[in-house]
């Protein structure tokens, strides 16, 4: 199950809709920063698209040693940093020291999982952004792009129905 809380957001496009659902839900989506990746390795590939995109937005990246690898590989500049287990400065110490603008964490297998845990709760805690699926990445770069191309209009609602009365 998929959901995005009890709000919603409409537009003329869905980027520009998703960004005004996750503002009506509290989350604030950044311009610009810092964004944290750390995915299984079948969403790998997904990711090296999107961190370009993302690095194309003027974003830096960081990630987990397996997914820096695959970013690197491809030509996408990242930074390795530490999972919660494997010692400090970890992920975390970033996040909490304002390191960290949003963040992508897609794991599998019962460590990964669990060290997810404290990323979530620090995510939470310091309000940012956390998306776990490859789908949800994707419309949070899409609705960053477009909210660095122009704002976000308000109109009626009525507007964006064509009547057939």
């Amino acid at each position: 199950m998929k959901s995005t809380g009890e709000v919603m957001g409409l537009d003329k496009d869905f980027p520009r809709a998703f960004a005004k659902s996750q503002l009506a839900s509290g989350t604030a989506l950044p311009k610009g920063g810092t964004v944290f990746i750390s995915v299984k390795n079948s969403d790998k590939a997904a990711m090296i698209t999107l961190g370009q995109e993302l690095a194309g937005l003027g974003f830096d990246l960081v990630a987990t040693r397996g997914t820096a690898e695959a970013l690197n590989a491809a030509g996408v500049t990242t930074e390795f940093v530490k999972k919660v287990r494997e010692g400090r400065p970890h992920i975390v110490d970033v996040m909490i020291s304002g390191g960290i603008d949003l963040v992508f964490n897609k794991t599998e297998g019962a460590t990964a999982i669990a060290d997810s845990f404290t990323l979530r709760q620090t995510a939470l805690y310091h309000r940012i952004p956390y998306y776990t699926t490859v789908a949800g990445c994707r419309a949070v770069v899409a609705a960053i792009s477009a909210l660095n191309t122009g704002s976000l209009d308000v109109a009626p609602l009525q507007s964006y129905f064509k009547s057939s009365f």
